[in-house]
């Protein structure tokens, strides 16, 4: 038993979906990491998934699988993935308890590593179900 990474809303359970099946072919999901970029610092990245990394963590809710990259864990311990659709977007969004700022245009972000202690005191972490 330990931390799940994070969670997803419904609403970005059924986009991973959809991306996997218009994506046809070995597509199995979505993994999601940080990189460096943008004027805050860090990006979130998300690739299609057709072969899982074995060091990745799983995500999965209502039939979605989200693979969360190693590097990128401290920085997404207690993070909601969620799906919006607006006016002049649609995407992923990220609700990062980790995060300290973001840049104007909200492309990037600033991320610190997670307080484990805090994350367990507040009742974020939920516990993986092996």
């Amino acid at each position: 038993m330990g931390f799940a990474v994070m969670s997803l809303t419904d609403a970005a359970a059924g986009r991973v979906k959809s991306i996997v099946e218009n994506a046809g072919g070995d597509a199995l999901g979505i993994r999601v990491g940080i990189k460096k970029g943008g004027c805050a610092g860090m990006e979130y990245a998300v690739d299609l998934v057709t072969e899982p990394n074995p060091k990745d963590d799983l995500i999965e809710h209502a039939g979605a699988k989200v693979w969360v990259a190693p590097e990128a864990v401290l920085y997404l311990l207690g993070t909601q993935m969620d799906f919006e659709v607006t006016t002049l977007r649609s995407g992923f969004t990220f609700h990062n308890p980790n995060q300290t700022s973001a840049c104007g245009c909200g492309e990037s972000v600033e991320l610190k590593p997670a307080d484990l202690a805090a994350l367990a005191e507040r009742g974020d972490a939920v516990v993986r179900a092996n």
